[in-house]
């Protein structure tokens, strides 16, 4: 999997030097590999030089430079990957809010490698030690290594993640916490590819991708629900204080990701996000965050973990956004929209815990695209497509419960279907929804009327 940075270098494994050693060290040994690559990189042995002469293939982009002893094969993507690494080098800029005329210059070296040890012959890898042993990827500076792999929908994604480390370590002197690196490398390399019309691909930037084919064999958001479901999705906090070393596992690179994901998406934290990454990317990102003004850590805490209990694929946070105000006391009858469109909605109305509670609803939408997958549906559901075990549709009635114990914070569904009774999980407002996925609200239409009694 991707990687974890210490200083100017990046490696998958979460290796890096001991935290034992003391900040004059850490520097001593930047400064060594600094002057290791530096001459690498001269004239006389410039990288692409000592790759043809080792007999390696050597693509060229505006911004790559791509090694590798993997056997050319049709329709393998090897060539096209300084075009595609070009295209989302843009994005990043964008993202940053970096002009990429004025960085028209910057190069990344990359090795894509089969037999590591044909890199060392070369010279193109150190042979002392000064970058450690890596599984998957490594980057220092502005130059990056990474193990071929199988699929070659992982193989690009891979190369860009490492990419995006090469330009957050050289043109924004990045320096920040575990959770921020790994995250923001996975989610600027989070991409599809589409035909651009002259027989080559297009980068298409989907940091919240639409289909699961689109992101074959990262399995972030199958991970992260598999996590929910048992109890053990990370908080929020859990995140931010990532240890160094804890990018081992793909669920601390999924915490990660979706970390990112949900701070540069939610309309309530996006301003603050995008605030933070316009100042130093340093050690002090984190806390930089949480001071921003507005920033309230409850809040983002309940909200990320809301997140987290409804992630799937194109998630669409402006609709699923939550209004968590507390509701007034269901003291007689009254009765509530609840829109297609639209994630879990707050009635207004708060129950008691234990209160005992009524509900009827009436009304028909449609859901899906139309003409031709466009469904109507009662608050009963359509029994021919079901999501989460109930059928897609149908009429959901929740409340958000926070367990005594140490269990984590989710929408406890109460009842469903078109009408039924319930008694209050928790005191709090009741929550309503159509049973949908929260990536397939936007072509969704109608609303149904609840009655509560």
């Amino acid at each position: 999997m991707p990687c974890r940075i210490w200083a100017i270098w990046v490696n998958c494994e979460g290796m890096q030097p001991s935290h034992t050693l003391h900040r004059l060290s850490r520097a001593l040994w930047v400064t060594g590999l600094a002057l290791m690559l530096s001459r690498v990189g001269t004239a006389a042995d410039a990288p692409a030089d000592l790759a043809r002469r080792a007999g390696l293939h050597v693509f060229e982009g505006r911004h790559l430079t791509l090694v590798t002893d993997r056997p050319l094969r049709a329709d393998d993507g090897l060539q096209e990957l300084p075009q595609v690494f070009d295209q989302a080098f843009a994005t990043w800029c964008r993202h940053y809010g970096l002009d990429p005329e004025q960085h028209a210059s910057w190069r990344a070296f990359g090795c894509l490698m089969v037999d590591r040890e044909r890199f060392r012959a070369a010279g193109l890898l150190p042979v002392d030690g000064m970058v450690p042993d890596f599984e998957n990827g490594f980057c220092a500076a502005d130059r990056f290594w990474l193990m071929d792999q199988s699929n070659p929908d992982y193989r690009r994604h891979l190369l860009l993640h490492e990419g995006v480390h090469a330009f957050t370590l050289t043109l924004r002197a990045a320096d920040a916490p575990p959770w921020y690196t790994e995250g923001i490398a996975e989610y600027l390399a989070t991409h599809r590819l589409e035909p651009d019309g002259n027989s080559a691909s297009r980068f298409v930037s989907a940091p919240m991708p639409r289909r699961r084919a689109d992101v074959e064999q990262l399995g972030r958001i199958e991970q992260l629900r598999r996590l929910h479901d048992a109890g053990q999705a990370p908080s929020l906090t859990d995140v931010f204080e990532t240890a160094p070393d804890a990018h081992r596992a793909l669920g601390a690179y999924a915490a990660s990701w979706a970390a990112v994901a949900f701070l540069a998406h939610h309309p309530s934290y996006r301003e603050a996000f995008i605030a933070a990454e316009r100042q130093p990317l340093d050690r002090d990102f984190t806390a930089r965050l949480r001071a921003t003004a507005g920033w309230n850590d409850p809040a983002a805490s309940r909200d990320f973990a809301a997140f987290l209990a409804d992630i799937d694929y194109g998630y669409d946070f402006a609709r699923m956004k939550i209004d968590w105000s507390r509701g007034e006391p269901l003291a007689a009858q009254t009765t509530v929209p609840v829109a297609a469109d639209r994630g879990w909605q707050n009635s207004g109305w708060s129950l008691a815990k234990g209160e005992n509670c009524s509900f009827a609803a009436t009304g028909r939408v449609t859901v899906g695209q139309a003409p031709a997958g466009r469904l109507e549906s009662s608050p009963d559901g359509i029994t021919l497509h079901w999501y989460r075990g109930r059928p897609v549709g149908r009429l959901l009635v929740a409340q958000w419960v926070e367990p005594d114990d140490d269990g984590r914070p989710s929408f406890c569904i109460l009842a469903d279907g078109s009408s039924g009774e319930f008694a209050a999980k928790s005191t709090g407002p009741l929550y309503l929804k159509l049973n949908e996925s929260p990536g397939e609200l936007a072509d969704n239409a109608g609303e149904f009327s609840v009655l509560l009694k």
